[in-house]
């Protein structure tokens, strides 16, 4: 694993445009802060925009070689999941998936990966306004159930009683995942929902309302590869 540049580009409320640029190691979510291009020192997004509000996103969180999720931090929780691409493979300006006004402190995690890595990642918000990320690495052939980033609860135990409304995924497997993706099953082992899995090295993953579903204490997110 190496050392990347990791860049992002977003609108603020007061029309200023913030460029973000930071050299990241693959394989550990880290923080990406303001390019110091464009401003005097690196900072963190809370610090630079305190009290204002990121509205669109014209360049998501993107690296050179793989990325599997990228979100807005608040003390220690998500409280906005962001889309991700690979650098050359951007799909057109989108807006930032929920209004936040930001605080100091407020910082922007990426997961960075290289192109190799077949860390699934899959990115939902509920009825509630809740977002939340889910990640597991298939090992070969077999299934692997997705956990949260933070806390390691199944998405049961994390979204119980919650509707996903929106969601995204990343994967390098392609053909290797046996359902296209990623399936919510219930307490019976049965298929409720789901979302297909997209590569960013092919095509910028964007959130989307297809495939949603209601959450149960014993559901699990549930990734099947053949190899």
């Amino acid at each position: 694993m190496a050392n990347v540049t990791v860049k992002a580009q977003f609108m603020l409320s007061t029309g200023e445009l913030v460029s973000m640029s930071s050299t990241l190691a693959e394989g550990t979510a880290s923080e990406l802060q303001t390019s110091t291009t464009y401003s005097t020192a690196a900072t963190s997004i809370g610090q630079f925009a305190n009290g204002k509000t990121i509205t669109s996103i014209v360049q998501p969180p993107t690296a050179p070689n793989g990325i599997a999720y990228a979100y807005l931090e608040r003390r220690g929780a998500i409280v906005c999941v962001i889309p991700v691409a690979v650098d050359g493979v951007q799909d057109s300006p989108c807006a930032m998936p929920a209004m936040i006004q930001l605080q100091a402190g407020d910082t922007i995690q990426v997961m960075a990966n290289t192109s190799a890595d077949r860390e699934f990642g899959y990115s939902v918000i509920t009825n509630r306004g809740v977002h939340a990320i889910f990640a597991g690495t298939p090992s070969g052939a077999g299934n692997t159930d997705l956990t949260h980033i933070l806390s390691g609860q199944s998405i049961g135990q994390s979204l119980t009683g919650q509707t996903v409304v929106r969601h995204f995924a990343t994967s390098v497997d392609g053909s290797k995942l046996s359902t296209g993706g990623v399936l919510c099953l219930n307490d019976r082992g049965l298929p409720v929902g789901g979302c297909s899995g997209t590569k960013p090295a092919t095509l910028q993953p964007k959130l989307n309302a297809v495939g949603g579903y209601a959450v149960n204490l014993n559901f699990v997110a549930r990734v099947t590869t053949s190899s």
